[in-house]
């Protein structure tokens, strides 16, 4: 029963993850959709585009800084 309680709690937290309004998660995604909903005109694709990849970037090498911090720790003492 831990097992499946443990399950639910790890689908529960990628599900709130994966809404923040982060671009390049769906949050992002759903962000640019209230934008074209509350303006009338779609975001330009090139700027939809650029705002992702900045975001995925970001997101990257936020996990890149938190996984040397966590190996640092594990290994520095």
């Amino acid at each position: 029963m831990n097992i499946v309680y443990m399950i639910c709690l790890i689908t529960v937290n990628l599900g709130v993850v994966n809404i923040l309004p982060l671009p390049a998660l769906d949050g992002g995604r759903i962000l640019f959709l209230l934008f074209e909903f509350i303006f009338r005109k779609p975001v330009p694709k090139k700027y939809e585009a650029v705002v992702h990849t900045v975001g995925f970037v970001i997101l990257i090498g936020l996990m890149v800084v938190i996984a040397f911090n966590d190996i640092w720790r594990i290994f520095g003492g």
